[in-house]
């Protein structure tokens, strides 16, 4: 009988394994029927797409993901060593992301060749090949909890979760207490080489003091970031979270923008335009943060670069081209994300702006 532990590294490896073929498989046999409707119901046609998908996924498997998975698995020193950037999330983006892309372009172009207009994608990039890549990021996030039990490596407690007030006693000042320490250790002995004398100096139990004198009224009230373990009452389980959950909402908020990117891009009118190529070309950009770990610091910039910068620039021209093909929202989040990260990060750091009559 197989271990927890294996069971769980089958299902992981099979749910990302799954989420690679896939999308391949489903949008290469939308893009046979494209071939077999352009080339008047040819099903040679269909069949050669359809052949190339299996080469293409069977390829792929044997001399690329496999072999990616068995040194990651067996924790190879040059697979241990990058703590930055992930290797799975790269090698997915390369092989199912991208050519997933690639095929959607070929038929936009394909149709706008021919004159005709068989299939425009709208669904399949938006929903099926983003969530795929989803579920990659989550299972990369989530490997090493527990799928059963209290989490013990994504634990929250310590997280900024509320503001509650509390209570604390008087604060002597340092002169204050080392007086307090003097008279305590006149009375005490103290041990020289075996010699008992009249005093004792004790480094273990004597706390650590600060140089700086403080001394707060005796009703100090201060704030706390424990809210959710001092609260108690009828309603504490609605208080209750775990960050295995978190990392599910968090892994699909992340990418709302790039889903209403790619959702623009499978508009009629965008999709049968020039628009269609820099559209997916910056979603795929967009999708290069994956690779990024979550807690990089690193990730700020390459959203603000990737993301919020060229969506911007890229979204003012389908507006002011086709209207509101998407909503006003979008933009504005984008230009406020990259202007408030360039006024926190670079601007604030100039003489002018850290003068402390300002706000």
């Amino acid at each position: 009988m197989p271990s927890g532990k294996t069971l769980k590294l089958v299902l992981y490896e099979l749910l990302q394994f799954a989420a690679l073929i896939v999308p391949v498989f489903v949008i290469m046999e939308r893009f046979a029927l494209l071939i077999r409707d352009v080339r008047g119901q040819d099903v040679t046609a269909y069949w050669l797409v359809v052949s190339a998908s299996i080469a293409y996924v069977t390829s792929v498997t044997l001399l690329a993901w496999l072999p990616l998975k068995y040194v990651i698995l067996k924790q190879r020193r040059f697979i241990t060593e990058i703590t930055q950037w992930r290797p799975t999330a790269l090698a997915y983006l390369i092989l199912c992301t991208f050519p997933c892309f690639a095929i959607v372009i070929a038929s936009s172009k394909i149709q706008v060749d021919c004159g005709k207009r068989y299939n425009d994608f709208s669904e399949l990039p938006a929903s099926l090949v983003l969530f795929s890549l989803v579920c990659v990021d989550i299972v990369e996030r989530i490997r090493h909890c527990r799928l059963m039990g209290k989490s013990d490596n994504l634990d929250l407690d310590l997280d900024m979760s509320g503001l509650v007030l509390t209570n604390l006693q008087q604060v002597t000042t340092v002169s204050g207490q080392q007086h307090a320490d003097e008279g305590l250790t006149q009375n005490q002995p103290e041990t020289r080489n075996g010699i008992t004398s009249g005093r004792q100096q004790d480094f273990t139990d004597t706390p650590s003091r600060s140089p700086i004198s403080i001394r707060l009224p005796s009703a100090a009230y201060l704030y706390s970031s424990s809210s959710h373990r001092t609260y108690s009452g009828p309603l504490h389980v609605l208080w209750k979270k775990d960050g295995r959950s978190e990392v599910f909402v968090e892994g699909f908020m992340f990418w709302l923008d790039t889903v209403e990117m790619v959702r623009v891009a499978g508009e009629p009118s965008v999709f049968y335009s020039a628009w269609v190529f820099p559209v997916y070309v910056l979603a795929f950009l967009s999708c290069l943060q994956m690779i990024i770990t979550p807690h990089s610091s690193l990730l700020s910039l390459a959203g603000v670069a990737l993301q919020d910068l060229p969506f911007f620039i890229i979204r003012v021209g389908l507006i002011a081209e086709f209207g509101f093909v998407t909503p006003i929202f979008y933009p504005l989040k984008n230009v406020l994300v990259t202007l408030t990260y360039i006024y926190f990060t670079w601007l604030t750091k100039l003489r002018i702006f850290k003068r402390q009559s300002m706000f």
